[in-house]
């Protein structure tokens, strides 16, 4: 009798619910939205300081550019003609910091896009 009592107590206990799906949906439409903002706006910045002619860019250079290579997108989209590469750099350095800087952009970018909230578990005491 006393077993059966405590599985009715165990059964009452209701787990919180978690964030809907919409306002999930609708928190990573934002969060990625001010990301995008931001690279656009770092984009712009870093344009005109980074592509001089007589700059020779380095792995810091490449790290920034790669990150900030997906943000040209809008613009080269709405007709302008964005550098999105250094032509005049130091080599494999530039290169693998391209790449770094490109791989970390998209894992965050896309992380925030595919992250998904767990449900917190509620343990019964």
């Amino acid at each position: 009798m006393l077993w059966r009592m405590a599985e009715l107590v165990q059964e009452q206990v209701a787990t919180p619910a978690g964030p809907s799906k919409a306002k999930v949906i609708v928190i990573k439409i934002i969060a990625l939205t001010a990301i995008s903002l931001g690279l656009v706006f770092a984009q712009s910045w870093a344009s005109p300081r980074f592509y001089q002619p007589d700059y020779v860019a380095g792995f810091p250079t490449g790290l920034l550019e790669g990150a900030l290579m997906p943000a040209a997108l809008p613009g080269l989209m709405g007709g302008h003609d964005l550098p999105i590469y250094a032509p005049n750099n130091v080599g494999r350095g530039y290169k693998i910091g391209y790449i770094v800087g490109l791989n970390t952009c998209g894992t965050i970018f896309f992380g925030i896009a595919f992250w998904q909230p767990r449900q917190r578990r509620r343990k019964n005491l």
